[in-house]
């Protein structure tokens, strides 16, 4: 029999209890055939409470008034025990909700974040790091002197592009194809000499997101999103001061 309502602690104890509708007492049931060890402990638990039971009406085997009171206080114990418990559960969630309020409410919101690895990459940072190596690739064969004019960029593919640090050298602007429309890659060389590379598309959604910095494919990325258009910052060398410098590019798109 197929469950679609999962089974959970709360249906156990009303099974025990006697509670359930038949529908849901059936499914229960089942679980149980499927699950051996839950029902061992439930039929153990009905065995107490039948005991109990008979305690409660055998007067021939428990005539004492001290042995009746005796099954009452056990009954009622068994089911405070699974309300207890019940309880602690619901304890340890609220604690950890109450952490996590602290935490935000202590240390705020971040500018620049590192996102784990285990978290997937956005497809545009993705992009972003293959226009990086296929721009250094090309800027080994050649060295085109471009003009970076961010308002004939937005006017040719509706991306806004940000205003570029005076000490950074254009090396390259690109135009790729996208799923949502035209990408662009402007290849850059900073006052050291060092080579980055800055990218911006539309990904289909739109978002605001600070940035956030991760590892990906040998490269390090700073990227974030300003309304339908995000943009990644791409660099092959650690020392750059990525996230900085993707600050600042944020700030002229204001």
């Amino acid at each position: 029999m197929k469950i679609t309502d999962p089974i959970v602690d709360a249906d156990l104890d009303a099974y025990v209890d006697g509670e359930l509708d038949v529908a849901r007492r059936i499914q229960v049931e089942s679980y149980l055939s499927e699950n051996p060890a839950t029902a061992a402990k439930v039929m153990a638990d009905l065995s107490i409470k039948g005991e109990l039971r008979l305690a409660l009406v055998n007067e021939s085997a428990f005539g004492r008034p001290e042995t009746r009171d005796a099954a009452r206080r056990l009954e009622r114990g068994l089911a405070y025990g699974r309300f207890f418990h019940a309880v602690q559960r619901i304890a340890a969630v609220a604690v950890m909700v109450a952490a996590g309020w602290v935490a935000h409410t202590s240390f705020g919101a971040f500018t620049a974040t590192e996102v784990a690895a285990s978290v997937p990459a956005p497809a545009f940072v993705e992009d972003a790091v293959r226009a990086y190596k296929t721009a250094l690739v090309r800027q080994s064969v050649s060295q085109p002197t471009t003009v970076y004019k961010p308002e004939d960029i937005r006017a040719a593919t509706a991306v806004v592009m940000p205003q570029l640090p005076s000490d950074w050298t254009i090396a390259d602007v690109q135009i790729f194809p996208s799923e949502f429309g035209p990408s662009v890659e402007v290849s850059l060389d900073t006052n050291e000499g060092k080579q980055l590379s800055l990218f911006a598309v539309r990904p289909g959604a739109f978002a605001v997101q600070s940035v956030k910095h991760m590892a990906l494919d040998n490269a390090e990325v700073a990227y974030w999103q300003i309304g339908d258009v995000a943009y990644a910052l791409v660099a092959g060398d650690r020392t750059i001061p990525l996230d900085r410098a993707a600050e600042q590019l944020v700030r002229t798109l204001y």
